[in-house]
């Protein structure tokens, strides 16, 4: 079961098997005809009238509602408190339906350097904060060798519940969560933002580089009338599969280092 759970096997079709290397046996011609014909007459308005019945869900909600509904919900927070509470009751994104807990933020509030990641995996949902698991404790050990820490460092991620299976975020997800995370940075007020991975790199940087040409080159994060200085970093987790880039990672870090010195923060 924890094989196909990691795999994002949420479902299952029918309590027998079927096997499918078998033709299904053959029905006569002349029964079937009276049947098909009757069938769309007799069976349409009782569909039609079975789909109308059924509850909108996250599961088919439009990409633009999810947006409106979702903006709509940030801008009517005045507070992190607030937010978090909106997130938690937020249904316009699907992934909330197979995650264990709604992972926001962990660290201090109003610190001057936010980080912010991609989406929870298996221990973020699990223990429901972000960036615990292996990549978390490499990106602590990244944050302490620069004088870092939870004391004065915010953390958060893009989306807000775990993709099955840890995959990719969609386009339809990270539109839902957008608005949210913008939203907090807002409330959050951070000096410097360091955006991790591509897709966090890409959503709120507005780019559409990779992360590895991107990387270790400051941006801006712009908002409205928020201009933030934006380094994008690799992911902690990409790190930890490639370990032979840490040196480029470690030049990053000293970067932002000097960035936040410069800054006096």
């Amino acid at each position: 079961m924890l094989f196909y759970a990691e795999a994002g096997v949420d479902e299952a079709i029918g309590d027998q098997p079927v096997d499918r290397t078998v033709a299904p046996k053959a029905t006569p011609l002349a029964k079937a005809q009276p049947a098909q014909a009757a069938a769309p007459a007799a069976t349409a308005p009782a569909a039609l009238a079975s789909r109308q019945a059924q509850p909108v869900g996250p599961a088919i909600l439009s990409a633009q509602a999810a947006e409106t509904a979702a903006t709509t919900a940030a801008r009517a927070c005045n507070t992190i408190a607030e937010l978090e509470a909106a997130i938690k009751a937020f249904d316009g994104c699907a992934l909330k339906a197979t995650a264990t807990n709604t992972v926001i933020a962990r660290g201090t509030p109003n610190a001057p350097l936010m980080i912010v990641g991609e989406a929870p995996g298996r221990d973020e949902d699990a223990q429901g904060l972000p960036f615990v698991g292996e990549s978390g404790q490499l990106l602590d050990k990244m944050l302490k060798a620069i004088g870092r820490d939870e004391s004065n460092t915010y953390i958060s991620n893009l989306l807000f519940w775990r993709p099955p299976g840890n995959r990719d975020p969609s386009s339809e997800e990270i539109v839902a969560c957008r608005p949210f995370i913008e939203r907090l940075i807002e409330l959050v007020q951070p000096k410097v933002i360091v955006c991790t991975g591509k897709f966090s790199t890409g959503t709120l940087l507005g780019t559409t580089q990779g992360i590895t040409r991107v990387r270790g080159r400051w941006h801006e994060y712009k908002r409205g009338d928020i201009a933030v200085p934006a380094m994008p970093m690799l992911h902690p987790a990409y790190l930890l599969r490639q370990p032979g880039v840490k040196r480029e990672a470690w030049r990053d870090m000293l970067e932002l280092a000097a960035k936040l010195g410069e800054l006096g923060i």
